[in-house]
C-alpha cells in the first residue's frame, strides 16, 4: 500500500470559503465570535457574551488561562479594525448570567473609542467577528511558589484581566489581596461571593469620591496604602493593570519601600498588551521621565507632561484625538516638528526632527512641538 503524499480531496479552504457563504459563523480555520449578549455593569462598562465556533474551539482547545486577552476584528463603514481585549474569568466559570450555549467567552469594555463605541452601541445580537484564539503573559508562572502571596492591583476597566486571574489563583491555594480603584463600585457581588468561597480573599474597593473606603485616608495608591495591608512584600507577587497614573503611582511607591535584598519593583507584573505597560522599568528609576513642555503649533497652546502625550493633554484640559488608547487604531496619530520621545510599547527613542508619533503611547524625553 502506498504511503506517499496523499492530498486532500476536498480543501479546507474551499469548504471554508462555500461554508461562510452559507452562514458567516461556520468555519474550519478562522476563529469567530457570534455575540450573544450585553450586560451592563455599570460606569461605561459593559460585558458582552460570545460563543465560539468550531475553528476557535479546536485551535485554543476551548481553554485559557486568567488574564489573557485576545485579538477582536471589528469592520466599521467597510474598514476592518482591530483591537485587543482582556477575556473575564476562566472557561465554564459562571459570571452574571447563564447561557443555554455550551461554549461560550466574556470581555468587558469600557465604552470609549471608536471600536468600543461600535461594539456597546451599535453592534447587534447575533453579529459574527473574526478573532484571534487567546494569549498573553499576564498570567500565573507554572514555576511560581503557590506558597507567595498575591495582591492584585487595578484601576477602572483594568479590573477585567483580574477575574480569571485572581479566580485561577484561589482555585491553586494562593493567597489572595485584591485593590481596585474606580469612581463606582462595581462587581461588588461578584467580590462578595468569591470571598465567602475562599477565605484566602480579600479585596478593597476604594471609591475615589468615597473617603470611607480609602486606605490610608488616600484616594491615590501610595507608599502608606501598600504597608497598610500588612502584607509580606517581600515575598508578594504584584499583578497591575490599569490607567498609566496608577502603574506610575505602583512604581513609585515600589521604589520608596525599603526591603532586605530584594526590590518590591521585582515583584511587580503589568498587563503588556496595550497601554497598561506604561511605567517605569526595573533599570529606570522615575526621575529619568520628568516633566517637559509640549507646544501644540497649530493651536498655540502649550501643556506640561511626564506621562504620555495625550494623558498630560487631557490632564491639563486639552482633548487630542485619540481612539482605542492602545497604539492600535492609529487614531491619535500626528506628526511631531521637534523634540525626543520615547515609544513606551517598544523603548525606541526619537530622533529629534519631523516624525509620525501616537500621542497614547509616547512619553517626551525633550520639550517637544506637535503640528496639531
Amino acid at each position: 500500500m502506498s504511503t506517499g503524499y496523499h492530498p486532500e480531496l476536498i480543501q479546507r479552504a474551499f469548504i471554508d470559503f462555500v461554508g461562510t457563504r452559507v452562514h458567516p459563523f461556520w468555519s474550519l480555520m478562522s476563529p469567530k465570535l457570534r455575540l450573544l449578549a450585553k450586560h451592563r455593569l455599570g460606569d461605561n462598562l459593559v460585558a458582552l457574551q460570545f460563543e465560539t465556533n468550531y475553528a476557535f474551539r479546536q485551535q485554543s482547545g476551548n481553554n485559557w488561562d486568567g488574564g489573557q486577552h485576545l485579538s477582536l476584528i471589528v469592520p466599521i463603514d467597510g474598514v476592518r479594525h482591530q483591537r485587543q481585549y482582556s477575556i473575564v474569568g476562566l472557561p465554564q466559570q459562571p459570571l452574571w448570567w447563564h447561557s443555554k450555549k455550551a461554549h461560550t467567552l466574556t470581555i468587558a469594555i469600557k465604552a470609549q473609542g471608536l471600536i468600543s463605541q461600535h461594539l456597546t452601541q451599535q453592534a447587534a445580537l447575533g453579529d459574527v467577528f473574526e478573532c484571534s484564539t487567546p494569549s498573553g503573559s499576564f498570567i500565573l508562572p507554572s514555576a511560581l511558589d503557590d506558597s507567595a502571596p498575591m495582591l492584585c492591583i487595578a484601576s477602572g476597566s483594568g479590573i477585567t484581566p483580574m477575574l480569571g486571574l485572581i479566580t485561577q489563583a484561589l482555585k491553586n491555594g494562593r493567597t489572595v489581596t485584591l485593590l481596585h480603584y474606580n469612581r463606582t463600585p462595581i462587581l461588588t457581588s461578584f467580590w462578595s461571593v468569591l470571598a465567602s468561597t475562599y477565605p484566602a480573599f480579600r479585596y478593597h474597593l476604594i471609591i475615589t469620591k468615597d473617603s470611607s473606603t480609602y486606605l490610608a485616608s488616600s484616594r491615590h495608591l501610595n507608599t502608606h496604602s501598600l504597608l497598610s495591608l500588612g502584607l509580606p512584600l517581600e515575598q508578594t507577587q504584584v499583578y497591575a493593570c490599569g490607567a498609566q497614573e496608577l502603574l506610575s503611582s505602583l512604581y513609585q511607591a515600589a521604589s520608596e519601600i525599603d526591603l532586605d535584598d530584594v526590590s518590591l519593583r521585582d515583584n511587580i507584573t503589568v498587563e503588556r498588551f496595550g497601554s497598561s505597560d506604561f511605567g517605569y522599568s526595573k533599570e529606570q528609576s522615575a526621575a529619568d521621565i520628568v516633566e517637559r513642555t509640549i507646544s501644540l503649533r497649530a493651536r498655540q497652546r502649550q501643556f506640561t507632561s511626564d506621562t504620555t502625550l495625550l494623558a498630560g493633554a487631557e490632564k491639563a484640559g486639552i482633548r487630542l484625538p485619540y481612539g482605542c488608547r492602545q497604539g492600535i487604531c492609529h487614531l491619535c496619530r500626528c506628526q511631531k516638528i521637534s523634540g525626543q520621545v520615547k515609544n513606551i510599547q517598544t523603548g525606541s527613542i526619537s530622533s529629534d526632527g519631523f516624525e509620525s508619533i501616537q500621542t497614547c503611547i509616547t512619553v517626551p524625553l525633550t520639550d517637544v512641538v506637535l503640528d496639531v
